[in-house]
């Protein structure tokens, strides 16, 4: 059986639910050709950090919060067919080994298995980690995506109807790219600025896509925050940090081209969302 283009970015529950008890899914796909076996998250299941302790409910029907939701969502739907928009999509995947080079305009560096292979396995496994730290919330809550009550498309119509059967908060997409942003500037301080700045407004591709609310997005942001808390305590992670800030150093001795179109990603990333503050 084929398998959706949602089950591809988002699908690798099997595998990942196989390697963590209380994985949520994310994948970290190898490129074809690949025989390692499938990555792990640094973080055994009691070590993940408790979205359901962590997370209060999702706003009420009526309440200022819900109203500013709807109001980010309004603002949202109005940059269909935007440059911002294709951002969104293009942001949507997470696909290794592309997905490793979703930052790499703000870090300034090409990442790849080849020649900077402990920051792909930084980002590779970290993913893995943020992601299941979303999952008992999106379980409990199963909150409907925007695109269920507004009816409006997507920027990935093909994972719709897998979406429809995942909740929407919080985001696991969002607490996926603050993890990492809250990681690489830790490894590239001199970018931090930038790299915050890219892991923000990843966040926000969620909104401009029509798959998630805007207090999904804050609160990803508060569970990525919570997860690499844990990571700091476990010593693989520290290890691979290490090695990754060595890779970055020789990397910027010896540049090699960048796998994006940073000037078109920063144009489109310009637009922001006002009520998104």
């Amino acid at each position: 059986m084929s398998r959706s283009p949602f089950a591809l970015r988002l699908g690798a529950v099997t595998v990942l639910a196989a390697a963590l008890a209380a994985c949520a899914g994310t994948p970290a796909r190898h490129a074809p050709g690949h025989d390692a076996p499938a990555p792990t998250g640094y973080l055994q299941a009691d070590a993940i950090p408790d979205s359901l302790a962590l997370s209060p409910p999702p706003p009420a029907p009526g309440s200022a919060w819900a109203a500013l939701d709807d109001a980010v969502a309004g603002e949202a739907i109005a940059l269909r067919g935007s440059a911002r928009f294709t951002q969104a999509s293009a942001d949507a995947d997470l696909r290794f080994p592309a997905g490793a080079g979703q930052f790499s305009c703000a870090l300034g560096v090409a990442v790849d298995d080849t020649h900077t292979p402990a920051l792909y396995r930084l980002l590779q496994r970290s993913l893995i980690d943020a992601s299941a730290a979303t999952r008992a919330a999106k379980n409990r809550y199963q909150r409907p995506r925007p695109f269920m009550v507004n009816g409006q498309p997507t920027c990935t119509p093909d994972d719709e109807p897998h979406l429809r059967g995942s909740g929407s908060y919080p985001s696991g997409h969002t607490a996926i790219g603050w993890a990492w942003a809250l990681i690489l500037s830790e490894i590239a301080p001199g970018q931090a600025t930038a790299l915050l700045e890219r892991g923000r407004n990843y966040g926000h591709s969620r909104l401009v896509c029509n798959v998630h609310w805007y207090s999904d997005v804050q609160q990803g942001q508060a569970l990525a925050a919570a997860t690499v808390a844990r990571l700091h305590d476990n010593a693989a992670f520290r290890a691979d940090l290490d090695a990754a800030k060595r890779e970055i150093a020789a990397a910027r001795r010896h540049p090699r081209p960048l796998p994006r179109d940073c000037a078109a990603e920063a144009a489109a990333l310009a637009t922001g969302l006002r009520e998104a503050r």
